[in-house]
């Protein structure tokens, strides 16, 4: 099969549209750059564009082409209903693909392109129906035992540690990566270390961003990055060879024996496949528990609701994941020329789709930035995207939640966010990398056990 990192678009470093913007363009916020990302969701400009310039030209620099931003609600569904003539495969999900002179480490760049989540109509459907088992309702019911009893620990751990926790260190970036290492079958003993390349890879795009800050807080990290992503690339080479040969019941065995055009999945698209799931899968559940314990401490009236009334948590996730957002964009490239909200658009000309614009769109959410439980079109968000392309993972994400919020109320029901956060560079998701939260309220003290007398 052909490689979608040998056709993908290259970037030209087109600056202007190849048609006229009938839209003003804002240039006061750098899209493309990772550094503009950390102070989250910039809500107030999407405000502004949603209502002067719902298809707005944005000029990128660095050898980066231009491309449109949407973030109206009802134009961003057309471009995912449209998936024959918005590609996810022709330059990715990827807001630039730089020249392949500058694709470093070697691996780990095309990995991010051969997979899943890149592909299109007929291929992107027959790959998702092969390993859709283990997202469906079935199959995640047979985690939700294992889900609550690792949560149990992770909340008795910041109970010892507590009162005041990073929320993010000790449960969110844990339960995540426990979930999705149970549903692809990854070996206790190599846990530890698929927890290291996560770490190593995220540093990546603080080290892009920020390389003084980042040599200084790790001045090892420019030295283990290259050996540790090197690692990462052999154990998937292994451990896919092993699951050809000795299949298990798990979502690696799956991916090791998925086909496209009746051929086995290259090496290439192995690595993408497995990787995808441990990054876009830990990606969207961190940052929404992290943003919902958040939230909870911004709208007490909605958590007193829901402490009275606990079967609102479920109605209450997706209202978090609606005002998180926790996937702020995703790309689509014109096949042909086009038109959206009377913009015409080029061939091959990049396509920015914004969630957290369109999931606080007034025309379809009444006081948008408003956290609201009992709002009754919650659940019509699109922070799992809508369409083909629409997360194969989403029915994990919610069950992890809301379990997750059903323990916690319960343990900790004045649980409090401190106000300290720290949110990564990244224009791809909303990476809150640490959020510090006291357990029993603001200026919370740990409860003190009185013996029975």
């Amino acid at each position: 099969m052909k490689l979608i990192s040998d056709e993908i678009l290259i970037d030209t470093g087109q600056e202007k549209p190849a048609n006229e913007a009938i839209y003003p363009s804002y240039l006061d916020y750098r899209f493309w750059d990772p550094a503009a990302w950390t102070s989250g969701h910039p809500f107030a400009l999407y405000d502004k564009m949603r209502e002067n310039a719902p298809v707005m030209w944005s000029p990128a620099e660095k050898g980066i082409s231009g491309f449109w931003s949407v973030t109206k609600y009802n134009d961003i569904k057309q471009v995912e209903l449209a998936h024959s003539v918005f590609s996810s495969q022709r330059g990715s999900i990827n807001m630039g693909v730089p020249d392949r002179k500058q694709w470093r480490p070697k691996k780990l760049v095309p990995a991010a392109y051969n997979s899943l989540i890149n592909l299109d109509e007929p291929q992107h459907r027959e790959l998702r129906m092969q390993q859709s088992d283990f997202f469906f309702p079935a199959y995640v019911a047979t985690l939700r035992d294992k889900v609550a009893l690792k949560i149990d620990e992770l909340l008795n751990e910041m109970e010892r540690k507590g009162p005041v926790v990073d929320f993010v260190k000790l449960f969110s970036e844990e339960l995540p990566l426990f979930t999705l290492c149970e549903m692809l079958g990854i070996d206790e003993d190599d846990r530890p270390r698929v927890k290291v390349w996560m770490h190593h890879l995220e540093l990546a795009a603080q080290f892009i961003s920020n390389p003084w800050q980042t040599f200084l807080s790790e001045p090892m990290f420019p030295f283990r990055f290259n050996p540790i992503v090197n690692e990462m690339f052999a154990y998937g080479e292994r451990v896919m060879a092993d699951r050809r040969a000795n299949p298990r019941k798990d979502l690696l065995t799956v991916i090791a024996e998925s086909k496209l055009d009746d051929a086995l999945l290259p090496q290439e698209f192995l690595d993408g496949s497995w990787l995808l799931i441990i990054f876009a899968g830990n990606d969207t559940s961190r940052n929404s528990l992290s943003g919902t314990i958040r939230l909870m401490t911004q709208f007490p009236d909605q958590r007193a609701m829901v402490l009275d009334d606990p079967s609102l948590i479920p109605q209450m996730s997706e209202e978090a994941l609606r005002m998180v957002s926790p996937v702020m964009h995703m790309r689509r490239t014109a096949t042909e020329d086009t038109e959206l909200n009377g913009q015409k658009i080029a061939k091959d000309e990049k396509v920015v789709l914004w969630y957290g614009a369109a999931n606080r769109d007034p025309d379809v959410f009444s006081d948008p930035d408003v956290f609201n439980m009992h709002r009754s079109n919650a659940d019509k968000h699109l922070a799992f995207g809508h369409g083909v392309h629409k997360c194969l993972g989403s029915r994990i994400a919610k069950m992890q939640l809301q379990l997750a919020f059903e323990q916690i109320f319960d343990r900790f029901p004045h649980i409090h966010w401190t106000g300290k956060q720290t949110i990564s560079p990244n224009p791809l998701v909303h990476a809150i990398s640490s959020l510090q939260a006291n357990l029993y309220g603001p200026d919370g003290k740990r409860p003190v056990q009185v013996a029975a007398g």
